[in-house]
């Protein structure tokens, strides 16, 4: 059934769930509940809109096409007795036991969907959660080797993830050996490596991201990350590097760290807040002013001559924006006139540390 609303949204042109479900409801097997008739619907246009997106860069993408086995339904099923039911004719149901971890898990909260394959059942559910006014800030550094952050009260944390940076590197060497030119084989092959290297890389990733938010969560803190874009177009082939550092950066993992960070912190109630990329790792976090690069990752600043490491400097600034583009940092500064009646002095609400000149009007005196 995905695949029929996959060739009739691909044939009009069709990626929204409303009009899809009016063009290919009717196309789909009447023998079927109407459950997961909205369910294959419902995936079918996630990938059409994957399709979209990836056909816009590159217009050679595939047409997709769906071959793993899934069942995917929002309606009809019910926890009952300890037993998972779903439905599979009008008042005819299989029930699936499940085991006490999972009721201790579903216990009290609102159960969404139900996914079944061929050798798992999962079960989404959400729960309602209030988002803290955070009294301070943490700033996450992403590195390929490491994870750096740094609060606004001074602590400072670094997560190795160097583990990881081997792995891949690891895989990367083995595939690189493999010189077979069917392109089915090596489809296959590269697929087999590829999910043994997400299924050790992974576990890192979480427990850095779970110890992120626990930190925040514990001490009230909001979670500052830089918004890192374009980052692969500056390692492309032709841009003057080495094909093994191009390898390394093309496999670094800091948009899946991001993800699992948002995700775990929103769910916690924890603020998130980005902050722009630039210059967070050249400038002072002390005075502000440009660095110099040193040896073995170390900053100097020329201007209080402070000597700072690379990571550290770039975490501190990440948090220090998170004061300045959050929405509970501290007042800023008015940059608006407020005019009182007629025959009033007027007062420019500016900073009178900024003028170069004094003024002489007395009829517009600045703050000194």
């Amino acid at each position: 059934m995905v695949n029929v609303c996959i060739a009739v949204g691909i044939e009009e042109s069709v990626t929204s769930l409303k009009t899809l479900s009016t063009r290919s409801y009717h196309r789909l097997s009447y023998g079927v509940l109407g459950y997961y008739r909205l369910g294959a619907i419902s995936t079918a246009t996630s990938i059409l809109r994957n399709y979209r997106k990836a056909n816009k860069k590159n217009p050679r993408t595939k047409i997709p096409y769906a071959r793993k086995l899934m069942l995917t339904t929002c309606y009809g099923f019910k926890i009952q007795n300890n037993h998972l039911r779903l439905p599979i004719k009008p008042r005819k149901y299989v029930y699936v036991k499940l085991n006490n971890h999972m009721l201790k898990a579903l216990a009290g909260l609102d159960v969404r969907s139900v996914t079944v394959t061929p050798h798992s059942i999962s079960i989404s559910y959400a729960k309602e959660t209030v988002e803290t006014k955070p009294v301070g800030f943490v700033g996450v550094d992403r590195n390929l080797d490491n994870v750096t952050t740094a609060s606004t009260d001074g602590r400072i944390g670094r997560y190795d993830l160097s583990k990881a940076t081997r792995i891949k590197s690891g895989y990367r060497c083995v595939k690189s050996h493999f010189k077979r030119s069917d392109k089915r084989i090596i489809t296959r092959v590269f697929s087999k490596y590829g999910e043994l290297e997400r299924n050790r890389v992974q576990p890192l990733l979480h427990n850095v991201s779970r110890r992120i938010v626990d930190e925040a969560k514990t001490r009230r803190y909001g979670i500052v990350m830089e918004k890192l874009t374009g980052i692969r177009r500056l390692y492309r082939k032709g841009n003057g590097q080495s094909r093994n550092y191009r390898a390394r950066m093309n496999s670094w993992s800091y948009g899946e760290l991001q993800r699992q960070v948002e995700y775990k912190a929103r769910w916690e109630g924890v603020k998130v807040i980005y902050v722009p990329a630039r210059d967070t790792s050249k400038r002072c976090s002390i005075c502000g002013y440009k660095t110099l690069e040193s040896a073995q990752r170390k900053l100097w600043c020329p201007q209080c001559g402070a000597m700072l490491d690379r990571d550290e400097n770039a975490a501190r600034n990440i948090a220090t924006g998170g004061l300045r583009f959050g929405p509970y940092g501290p007042p800023g500064e008015a940059m608006v006139e407020e005019r009182e009646p007629e025959n009033t002095t007027l007062i420019l609400k500016v900073d009178g540390g900024k003028l170069s000149q004094p003024t002489n009007d007395n009829k517009y005196p600045t703050k000194t």
